[in-house]
């Protein structure tokens, strides 16, 4: 079983790294972006070649929200086109797809649990890339796994708990937003879900659900962090009103797991429980 990750530098890419090292997978290959660049057909189709993938995971994607609102040229060659291309080769090569997408697809205005088949209405760039992505490799690509997460955090990259953490250190007080309600995501447990999903050898393809268990807001995450990091700052809350940002984000996007948990047996640890983790093994480092 061979598996070729692309985006291989990227903050799910290095989890994926730690994992797979973990478990003692040896027939994984993380080629550089250069390699791996899903903007060129040509050169994955090389790289396929060489590869001879059974499974590819793309964790390639364009995360930066607001910055979309601008660039919204670049981030659909990446969020659409890119998966496109992706799909078209892996169809070409018979390789199955483990494609990352995102709770963003939602509109994020309904205070219950979102399913898989729940209506999309995104209301960003960013979030209206992402469910094109979504689309274009249903389109080609009948051998494909769609993971929906959000709020993705690790030791690796840039996110909102090393965000954090910094501006602890900076400051003695921050405002977070309030009213933004969802679940984080331990990139780290997301990608040993990934390599079960794979292990199992499934062919149960289509759109799944994966964050952390439990519900939260941006401000009592943040609250969280400094509370397991014993970093003593103060946090004021912060109504998404006060603080604008070019993109839109969902009130409310909390996703239902049911369907990744019996179809494939997955257990996910609780979001404060996996947080502690990541904290501990920063403060190792």
């Amino acid at each position: 079983m061979k598996i070729l990750v692309l985006g291989a530098s990227g903050q799910l890419g290095s989890c994926l790294k730690k994992v797979s090292s973990e478990r003692n997978l040896t027939d994984i290959s993380f080629p550089s972006e250069e390699a791996g660049n899903i903007l060129s057909k040509d050169l994955l189709d090389k790289l396929f070649s060489e590869e001879k993938p059974s499974y590819v995971i793309n964790c390639a994607a364009y995360t930066a929200v607001d910055k979309a609102e601008d660039d919204q040229d670049t981030c659909r060659k990446v969020n659409r086109d890119g998966a496109a291309n992706i799909a078209e080769i892996c169809a070409k090569h018979q390789s199955a797809l483990i494609h990352v997408s995102t709770d963003f697809v939602f509109k994020g205005d309904v205070t219950g649990l979102l399913g898989e088949s729940d209506p999309t209405e995104p209301e960003n760039i960013y979030g209206l890339t992402k469910l094109e992505g979504e689309v274009a490799i249903a389109e080609v690509l009948p051998q494909h796994f769609t993971l929906r997460t959000s709020w993705l955090y690790s030791e690796y990259g840039n996110n909102f708990v090393k965000t954090m953490l910094r501006l602890g250190s900076e400051r003695d007080q921050l405002g977070v937003i309030v009213d933004q309600v969802g679940s984080p995501t331990y990139a780290i447990d997301l990608a040993g879900a990934i390599l079960d999903i794979l292990e199992s050898g499934s062919e149960a393809y289509g759109i799944y659900h994966y964050s952390n268990e439990g519900v939260t807001s941006w401000f009592d995450f943040a609250k969280a962090v400094f509370d397991i990091s014993a970093t003593q700052v103060i946090v004021n809350p912060v109504k998404t009103s006060e603080y604008v940002t070019k993109a839109v984000r969902p009130a409310y996007s909390v996703m239902d797991k049911s369907k990744i948990k019996s179809t494939f047996g997955i257990k996910i640890p609780y979001w404060r429980d996996s947080l502690t983790v990541c904290i501990d093994r920063l403060k190792a480092e």
